[in-house]
């Protein structure tokens, strides 16, 4: 059911948990209407949480600020569930009513008295969330890299297109008229002397 007295802001009560620390939350009271409103405020847990202000009477169309502090946990929970749960009450007072007016007969429910509840659970969060990484940061971290591959692709090309020439002009190629073993020698250390160029460059990174 609506509320046309009050509007309660937060409609839950979000608090920090953390542990060995005392932690609050605030919640928001809009007196909706042209009438003096009487509010009370009752928790499911009374040892753990301390409430400003249990009670009050807010004047036409306006607001007040009611916080909730939570007592220090001994514990880590590791789920954060919470089953703690909040009720704030409001009922219409007299017209320039104060807290001496505030008696519980106000908040019985009689005939042709209007009482509201406005039921708010509590849900703990993260005391300290970590922080997302900004892309920008991502971005500088993979241009290094990038850089470094593409060097090394280069200095390999390199390298692969110097060690060629160095055994192309050591000397000249065996003639067709040679034995095809002598070749086949030819080309054996050829290829060794192009890996072993390329295996000192992979060990420099």
């Amino acid at each position: 059911m609506s509320s046309t007295l009050l509007r309660v802001c937060p409609s839950e009560l979000k608090i920090p948990y953390e542990v060995k620390r005392q932690r609050s939350c605030c919640m928001q009271l809009i007196n909706k209407t042209d009438k003096y409103v009487a509010f009370k405020v009752k928790t499911t847990n009374p040892r753990k949480y301390s409430v400003r202000h249990t009670c009050g009477i807010l004047l036409p169309r306006s607001s007040c600020s009611v916080t909730v502090t939570m007592q220090a946990p001994r514990d880590m929970q590791l789920d954060h569930h919470c089953k703690d749960k909040f009720l704030v009450q409001s009922a219409v007072a007299r017209d320039g009513a104060t807290m001496r007016d505030l008696v519980p007969e106000l908040f019985t429910r009689a005939p042709g008295r209007l009482i509201e509840e406005f039921k708010l659970r509590v849900v703990y969060i993260a005391a300290n969330p970590p922080s997302p990484v900004p892309e920008e940061a991502e971005e500088e971290d993979a241009s290094p890299r990038s850089e470094v591959t593409m060097g090394y692709e280069a200095k390999v090309s390199s390298a692969f297109d110097a060690a060629s020439r160095c055994m192309d002009n050591s000397g000249a190629k065996p003639s067709c008229t040679k034995s095809q073993k002598y070749l086949n020698t030819y080309r054996i250390h050829q290829i060794l002397f192009i890996e072993l160029v390329l295996t000192s460059i992979m060990l420099t990174y």
